[in-house]
């Protein structure tokens, strides 16, 4: 009879780690197959049907599964072995990085391969692979927008108190526009590509229709919308759109109203004294993500703009009133989830382009 394979005992913290190496699909493979078989192993597979599953020797699973008991993950690595001293070291890894620090070569927006290869005099092919061993990806881009405004602080943690903890029977909504929403007619439609894939297509020429403006209010206990298109975005707009959400509430509903700091929402003194029971509340300069109809914009865009084709104003404004009509029944509150909110904390140097 066959001696069982005793089970590997893996702490869930390596196990975390085992999974997804299994699933990375950059890592080499040897070292997916290890982590595969360790795993294998710790649900109690036996060698032989772990080998065969790999396309590997028993033998490799034995020692592997040796290696992992005696030394844990790092006992998965490669052993350090002897050969020709590496040309390019830590010393070439500094180098290249000290040289994205610096200003681009004349003619040149950013760093790329090629332009460090030439200036470091070395291939190209060793620059890159400094760049992927340190997660530096020189076409990949990232924005930010960083918020000095001095009382950032209070202002955030007044708008984010709003949403974790709204004062007792009020209502919290967030207000803004979305501008210049342009009546685009194209050609559109699906089409098969060389490789066989059925994609969305639309014609790179197009007629302008003229633009519109829709200003969004989001209920933020409930996730509903209530909107409005008009032609321009001044104040005058403005007040009248808050006048059509306010005549939803009764005289006596406390409303809190979260803001931009677009022109259009300041100096509305008089409409305030007109309207006691709505407060406005502004996030910091720079900072308009804190306000959450900025979420549904962004759905908006995406399920009713994109790739569309209007032939006039009237029908991107049946388009956008349709799209609202159709969303607020199955409409769900935002849940915050961001665990800090922070202002002027990034800083532009090489640390940016690796975390």
């Amino acid at each position: 009879m066959p001696r069982k394979t005793p089970k590997i005992e893996i702490p869930p913290k390596d196990r975390e780690i085992l999974i997804i190496r299994v699933r990375s699909r950059t890592l080499p493979k040897q070292m997916v197959d290890r982590a595969k078989m360790i795993l294998d192993s710790g649900h109690g597979k036996p060698v032989k049907q772990i080998a065969e599953e790999l396309q590997t020797y028993p033998n490799k699973v034995i020692y592997w599964r040796k290696r992992y008991i005696e030394y844990g993950l790092n006992g998965l690595k490669d052993k350090p072995r002897s050969g020709r001293p590496k040309l390019y070291g830590d010393e070439f890894r500094n180098n290249v990085l000290a040289l994205l620090g610096e200003p681009p070569p004349k003619g040149l927006a950013a760093w790329d391969g090629p332009a460090l290869s030439k200036e470091l005099n070395a291939p190209v092919d060793a620059v890159w692979k400094v760049l992927r061993n340190e997660g530096i990806h020189l076409q990949r881009q990232r924005s930010w927008c960083i918020s000095t405004d001095k009382e950032f602080a209070s202002k955030a943690a007044d708008i984010v108190g709003l949403y974790l903890d709204p004062p007792m029977n009020a209502i919290v909504l967030c207000v803004d526009e979305k501008p210049s929403i342009q009546a685009l007619e194209r050609k559109t439609g699906y089409i098969m590509t060389d490789h066989g894939r059925v994609v969305r297509a639309y014609r790179s020429t197009y007629k302008r229709h003229g633009t519109l403006n829709l200003f969004a209010a989001l209920e933020v206990s409930t996730g509903k919308i209530s909107g409005k298109v008009t032609e321009t975005k001044k104040r005058e707009d403005f007040q009248e759109f808050m006048d059509s959400v306010v005549s939803e509430y009764s005289p006596d509903q406390q409303l809190h109203v979260v803001l931009d700091n677009y022109c259009t929402h300041k100096k509305n003194e008089e409409w305030l004294e007109t309207h006691q029971n709505v407060h406005f509340h502004y996030t910091p300069t720079s900072a308009s993500w804190l306000n959450q109809v900025e979420i549904w914009f962004g759905i908006f865009s995406r399920k009713a703009l994109r790739g569309a084709s209007f032939t006039s104003p009237g029908e991107l404004k049946q388009r956008i009133e349709d799209f609202i009509e159709r969303y607020n029944p199955d409409s769900k509150p935002f849940k915050w989830r961001k665990r800090e909110v922070v202002g002027s904390q990034l800083r532009d140097n090489i640390a940016n382009l690796i975390n």
